[in-house]
């Protein structure tokens, strides 16, 4: 198998989902929801919408999706969420393994990319599956550098 070629040159811990059986759209729709958080956070986000509690906003992919409580546009993506929920994990013990601190991790980077799409067999043949590619790198927060940095700021 080729080595994975990330979309961005930033350092840290990395994962990356091939060929996932998830649909494109809804996989770009749950990385912009978790882009950012805190590891821990991300993980019980996940959680809550596989267990129906927590909707995943839809900013770019609404048409014919009905409104949910508290926001405009949302589903509950499950499948989509168990499999970049397991990509996420696979990135925490990568971080885990090169000795970075589990609670200052965060989601520095995360993109959906389009896979191949074979045909399906059987009473599906002749449609193409839907396959994404999830790439994850985790890198730690450094709480004391932002702190300094507002307070000279603020002395200026």
């Amino acid at each position: 198998m080729a080595k994975h070629k990330y979309t961005t040159s930033m350092n840290g811990a990395k994962a990356v989902g091939r060929d996932l059986p998830i649909s494109i759209k809804t996989s770009v729709e749950v990385c912009r929801f978790i882009k950012g958080k805190n590891v821990i956070l991300a993980k019980n986000m996940l959680r809550d919408v596989i267990a129906l509690k927590r909707a995943v906003p839809y900013r770019r992919y609404v048409l014919d999706i009905g409104h949910r409580k508290g926001m405009a546009t949302g589903r509950f993506p499950k499948k989509t969420s168990k499999e970049i929920l397991g990509v996420l994990e696979s990135a925490e013990t990568n971080a885990q393994f090169k000795g970075m601190n589990g609670s200052r991790l965060f989601v520095a980077h995360i993109a959906a990319h389009k896979a191949s799409s074979p045909m399906r067999g059987g009473r599906k043949r002749g449609q193409s599956a839907k396959k994404a590619h999830v790439e994850i790198i985790l890198q730690e927060r450094e709480e004391n550098a932002r702190k300094n940095e507002t307070r000279s700021g603020e002395r200026k």
